[in-house]
């Protein structure tokens, strides 16, 4: 079956077909760096790893450019607030955002610019947009002309007079059209600025993205990717200026969905932000915090709530516990093959992930094995449940989920202390209740079943003995 994704410019699902078959560019509108990441900001990260994930298990090249903006209003205003330097202030959240990413498993991009790292290329295509009658400069900015390209507002889907007016320059006097965008800012005093034919200045947000993106991947490429709210009027403002200066620019536009709170957007100026550091350090795993942002469909909402979290957190430890259970039982056949050489996925996976990446369909395969894996357990069905694991272990590790992953397999420090102390307490309260089994005090045997039951401990019996899992996360292991 043919990878289908969601396409924003086209409102449809579409047939995905590189440029350049077996190759896949992509370029996706990273982080501005005024401040560290909350959930919210790293849900597109989680989203676009994924992708990257499913395209090279099919047997693509993946180039994924993913960019750092330092240098706009936010990050000004940011620093002003802080009586930091700019410079100061983007490099410590830039490596906020890098640990964020590393934490919550996503592999490195190849390459990731940051905007003031491009100014030549930003001033470049400036000119080719004045030369082409597109640009003009005005009281010290230059403007991109919107009535001069007659597609804007196409993505986002809006008509040219329905667009609010950009209030990106204080000099609203100095436009043709209170739409018109800045691609250079004038400088101001105290503000960073970089030389230009029209005066020192520093570059508008939309500009950075379109001379780096093409820098990289050239005039034409595959897949321009981002939270939703940057369609208008970010993206909408990177293809008006990229296709008005004679590039084809992105084929395929995709966009993940906010985490909301409270029916809002997740967001600093909202003052509900959570941040990933937060959440970890209240005792949440970061692989359970990926769980949680991968299992939804990308383009869904997700409201965001402890509970929420939680039951996602438990979900992921029944996988993990069935995959540390049957590891125990038949060793660990997998091994450490690299994503593009695991075993065939299950047909139905593989149908799930190539229809828009349908994470919870895909996730519904992937339970259904863990049901036959754990029942298999109970019976002692060593094949079967050799078969059951590579299927769920295969199919965990395109969603970046293996629990064997090194990253993510619980050993060492407080987690691993705590899952023996856990270990010994349950095989402990197994043992009496052995002995109660074997004097026939059913009654005493039936009590402790039910005291595991209550907190969460599952215990199936088996030929070999029984055998327990955790619902909620505290361990796996047999007597």
């Amino acid at each position: 079956m043919t990878l289908r994704l969601y396409d924003t410019r086209a409102r449809a699902i579409r047939d995905f077909e590189p440029l350049e078959p077996g190759k896949v560019t992509m370029y996706v509108c990273g982080a501005t760096v005024q401040s560290p990441p909350h959930v919210g900001h790293v849900r597109y990260a989680v989203n676009f790893d994924l992708l990257r994930r499913w395209l090279v298990h099919n047997g693509s090249e993946v180039v994924y450019v993913r960019n750092v903006t330092d240098i706009d209003d936010k990050v000004l205003a940011k620093s002003a607030a802080e009586q930091a330097p700019w410079w100061e202030l983007t490099y410590r959240n830039e490596r906020a955002f890098s640990e964020a990413y590393d934490l919550l498993g996503c592999l490195p991009v190849t390459l990731e610019p940051r905007a003031t790292g491009h100014i030549p290329e930003i001033l470049a295509l400036i000119q080719r947009l004045v030369d082409a009658g597109h640009a003009y400069a005005s009281g010290g900015d230059v403007l991109f002309d919107v009535r001069s390209f007659a597609d804007y507002g196409a993505l986002s889907g809006q008509r040219v007079d329905e667009v609010q007016p950009a209030g990106d320059t204080e000099n609203a006097a100095a436009k043709r059209d209170p739409r018109d965008f800045a691609l250079w800012k004038g400088a101001k005093p105290g503000e960073p600025s970089w030389d230009s034919p029209w005066g020192p200045g520093r570059p508008g947000w939309h500009i950075e993205c379109s001379a780096m993106s093409t820098k990289y991947l050239g005039a034409a490429f595959d897949i321009h990717g981002g939270g939703i709210d940057l369609v208008f009027p970010h993206h909408e403002n990177e293809r008006a200026q990229s296709q008005a200066a004679g590039d084809p620019f992105a084929r395929y536009w995709l966009h993940n969905a906010w985490v909301t709170l409270a029916g809002e957007k997740m967001s600093k100026s909202l003052g509900n932000s959570l941040l990933v550091t937060e959440v970890v350090r209240r005792g949440v795993r970061p692989v359970e915090l990926r769980f949680y942002l991968v299992a939804p469909h990308y383009r869904s909402m997700i409201e965001y709530s402890e509970e929420a979290l939680q039951e996602a957190a438990a979900g992921y430890r029944r996988l993990e516990s069935f995959v540390e259970h049957a590891v125990e039982f038949v060793g660990d056949s997998l091994g450490a093959a690299p994503l593009g050489e695991r075993p065939a996925l299950p047909e139905a996976f593989t149908a799930a992930m190539n229809d828009d990446l349908g994470v919870p369909q895909a996730l519904a395969v992937v339970y259904a094995a863990v049901r036959e894996g754990n029942t298999a357990l109970a019976a002692d069905d060593k094949a079967t449940v050799q078969a059951k694991l590579v299927e769920v272990r295969s199919m965990l590790s395109v969603l970046g989920l293996d629990p064997m992953d090194p990253r993510w397999r619980r050993s060492g420090g407080e987690d691993d202390a705590l899952r023996r102390a856990t270990d010994s307490l349950v095989r402990a309260l197994l043992v009496q209740r052995e002995e109660a089994r074997a004097r026939k005090d059913w009654a005493a045997a039936d009590a402790v079943r039910e005291q595991l039951r209550a907190a969460g401990v599952e215990v199936t019996d088996t030929p070999h003995g029984a055998r327990w899992s955790v619902a909620d996360g505290a361990g796996a292991g047999g007597a």
